[in-house]
């Protein structure tokens, strides 16, 4: 059997992870209308559980109702919800062969009160006829045809963030292992972060870092304060809003700038309890200059990784085996986040342990499969 650095366990505080192969979180937009896991949620994160990943995290889950992208997504901000997300997590513990589960805990900001984002639905921001609600940002300037948002008052910020903490508290009750604050993808965390859309002139924003991370990094203070000692605490950042395309030397000058903010906030979260970054890119502008391919956003990863010492995960068109052991091998990232290539495949973890020559604890009804 050969060696490989992917099926290597990983600890984080006192969880250990089997492997290295983790699933990303993954927009569903199929909650009930109260924000409560169905069984679609059940089938969908319990396929991953089974499949080989070492840790499955639930999608972007709104901490207020105002912060969900759409009416479809998933809600911490009830303990009326935490019964459905227990039933998930049971089922991964009892049938994932050492998995851990997450949850992924979320504001969409300037971006929330849009549509599904399935076939069959318009684009774009909610009708008031289809239920649109009022939507929460730095300031009212909107993310391109998007509906504009209220510009957030203090009380708003604080609020928020304590809204955070509180799902912080449901997600334990509901028997997870660890969770992650979205902080990227222009939702409403990396809208703070993001110079071009945090213009505020007040101690939350402006031209200053120390004002625009203030209330994520509140954001972590409090949640870290609801978690265990031993639980883990995971974050995910947009490391670059690809102003322009990465690939030129004029393209890396016009990105360096968020890349050099994202990892000082990364090293101030790590100082604050995060004990594993998730490095993505992109979300602030409604037309960035990015051509995704393959591992596009591990060079991202691997500066994070050097500059801040934090454990990494990279993401991003990560889709063969031997491509994702590369990665941790390398030194690139700690581990690999699979998103799309998992719902193409739900046992990709499988096929990576064959691929490498891995053993791989399956559940005994699939006992036929290893012969």
């Amino acid at each position: 059997m050969a060696y490989s650095h992917l099926f290597q366990p990983l600890t984080l505080r006192g969880l250990t992870l089997k492997n290295r192969a983790l699933i990303a979180p993954m927009c569903q937009y199929s909650a009930a209308d109260d924000g409560v896991p169905t069984d679609w949620h059940l089938a969908h994160l319990g396929s991953f559980a089974t499949g080989g990943f070492s840790l499955v995290l639930a999608e972007a889950s709104g901490v207020t109702p105002a912060g969900r992208i759409s009416p479809g997504d998933l809600g911490l901000w009830s303990d009326d919800q935490v019964s459905a997300f227990s039933r998930i997590a049971d089922f991964v513990h009892e049938n994932g062969q050492g998995a851990a589960f997450g949850i992924q805990l979320a504001h969409a900001g300037r971006k929330a009160s849009t549509y599904h984002a399935l076939p069959g639905y318009p684009d774009g921001s909610l009708a008031s006829e289809d239920g649109a609600w009022e939507t929460l940002a730095p300031t009212d300037e909107p993310f391109g045809p998007f509906d504009a948002p209220r510009a957030m008052t203090e009380d708003d910020i604080l609020e928020t963030a304590q809204a955070f903490a509180d799902a912080a508290r449901r997600a334990v009750q509901a028997g997870v292992d660890t969770v992650q604050i979205h902080a990227a993808h222009g939702y409403l965390l990396h809208e703070f972060l993001q110079k071009a859309v945090n213009t505020r002139d007040d101690r939350w924003g402006g031209e200053e870092l120390e004002n625009r991370m203030r209330f994520p990094l509140e954001v972590i203070r409090r949640v870290r304060a609801e978690l265990p000692d031993e639980m883990p605490l995971l974050l995910r950042v947009s490391a670059v809003d690809w102003k322009e395309e990465w690939g030129t030397d004029a393209g890396r000058r016009a990105n360096d700038d968020d890349l050099a903010e994202i990892t000082e906030f990364v090293r101030q979260a790590g100082e604050l309890g995060v004990d594993m970054v998730d490095v993505s890119s992109g979300g602030n502008l409604p037309q960035p200059h990015v051509k995704p391919g393959p591992g596009y956003q591990t060079e991202f990863a691997a500066h994070i990784r050097k500059e801040t010492g934090i454990v990494t995960s990279a993401v991003g068109v990560i889709t063969d085996p031997t491509q994702a052991e590369h990665i941790v091998a390398s030194g690139q990232a700690d581990a690999v986040s699979i998103g799309r290539e998992a719902l193409r495949d739900p046992r990709w973890a499988w096929r990576a342990a064959r691929e490498l020559r891995q053993d791989i604890e399956s559940p005994g009804q699939f006992y036929r499969a290893a012969r």
